[in-house]
């Protein structure tokens, strides 16, 4: 039951608590085990088995093999290993104007390196259009790198990424395709054959796991290069250490995910359908940024008329919930993936994501939704 003294968490797209089971699971690893996975003895070998049950985890929830995780200290640096890694010399990128930070950032990177980078345009309904990649796919003679995201961090909208890998693949086989899945893997279903990726990144604190550990697949083991040089954990491409508690969290986290994702995720739909039932009834004029069918079950994105979201926030200090992602929430929002969709800046201005997680409950919608609009018409009756 949720402690009625806390704010109604609806920010679970930033960072989810660490559920009991996963604490559970790497509390042993916090006190009494102990041992650095690449001893020999006792202690290391209970160290590696730990490490690789959860790596089996991890890789059986998006359909890949175990060999085929490398650890990582988090989503971007997953991200950044997928791109810089991957080549040696410049060729020619694609990204999607939605793309994460930890993909533009390492991106812009490889243009200063003489990479060429295209970036795909979205449509109005916040998702590639694959009749422009399929036009943009005719009009070039080369793409060697392909990341496009799987579901937006801001508005929750799932990308086409099978279909695009599908057309990239026709026109350019040897191409490598990544997808940073730190938003869609614990909420939707993510195969990495069914989307037809060599690379995909996922993150722990975004599925109920620890903060500071995540993964990144790749197909076959390789080939990547390493970005750090050390003492030749995780096949040489990310040395130091294993944190074993950490990577304990993300494997019991998986678990977790793999026995309850499609009955939670349609269950947090149901209660997103309430919240959006809700506050479109009360705030004439919403604006519903990201259809239901093709945004997260957990994530609802609406622009709030004639306000700024975050001054409802402000007036709805009972609801913790955000304008953007957390990890650029200092931005306009039309510089961010409204302003990609073509949403002119007074009505993103008014943007709000609120996502919903495990511990969201329907007293909790019912709440959060009188609260924002309590806010919205406060500050409706002043303008």
């Amino acid at each position: 039951m949720r402690d009625t003294a806390q704010p109604i968490y609806l920010d679970y797209n930033a960072t989810t608590p660490i559920h009991a089971e996963v604490r559970e699971a790497m509390l042993p690893w916090l006190g009494e085990r102990w041992g650095n996975p690449s001893s020999g003895h006792a202690f290391g070998r209970a160290a590696a088995e730990a490490v690789a049950a959860a790596r089996a985890e991890i890789a059986a929830l998006i359909g890949a093999s175990p060999e085929e995780i490398i650890f990582t200290g988090g989503g971007t640096e997953a991200d950044n290993l997928a791109l810089l890694g991957s080549f040696t010399e410049p060729g020619r990128l694609l990204i999607s104007a939605v793309e994460h930070p930890a993909i533009s950032a390492p991106a812009a990177v490889l243009r200063g390196r003489g990479w060429i980078v295209d970036v795909l345009a979205v449509a109005a309904d916040g998702r590639v259009s694959l009749p422009e990649i399929e036009a943009r796919l005719g009009q070039i003679a080369q793409v060697d790198l392909v990341s496009v995201i799987t579901a937006q961090n801001e508005t929750g909208a799932i990308q086409p990424v099978a279909e695009l890998a599908a057309n990239v693949r026709r026109r350019f086989p040897a191409a490598r395709i990544h997808s940073d899945a730190a938003q869609a893997v614990g909420k939707i279903p993510v195969d990495v054959d069914a989307l037809g990726v060599d690379l995909l990144t996922v993150v722990s604190h975004k599925l109920y796991g620890p903060a500071g550990i995540g993964a990144l697949y790749c197909r076959g083991g390789g080939p990547l290069h390493p970005r750090l040089f050390g003492g030749g954990q995780e096949r040489g491409l990310r040395p130091g250490t294993e944190p074993v508690a950490l990577i304990v969290g993300f494997g019991a986290a998986a678990a977790l995910a793999r026995r309850t994702l499609r009955v939670e995720g349609k269950r947090q739909a149901a209660l997103r359908e309430l919240l959006w039932r809700r506050l479109a009834a009360a705030i004439p004029g919403i604006y519903r940024t990201i259809a239901a069918a093709h945004a997260l079950p957990n994530t609802l994105h609406v622009c709030v008329p004639g306000v700024r979201g975050a001054e409802v926030l402000a007036r709805a200090p009972t609801v913790a919930a955000s304008v953007g992602s957390a990890c650029h929430s200092d931005q306009p929002q039309a510089i961010g993936a409204l302003g990609a969709m073509g949403v002119p800046p007074e009505i993103a201005a008014g943007a709000l994501r609120l996502s919903l997680g495990r511990g969201t409950e329907e007293a909790d919608v019912i709440a959060a939704s009188d609260a924002l609009i309590s806010g919205w018409r406060a500050l409706s009756t002043l303008n």
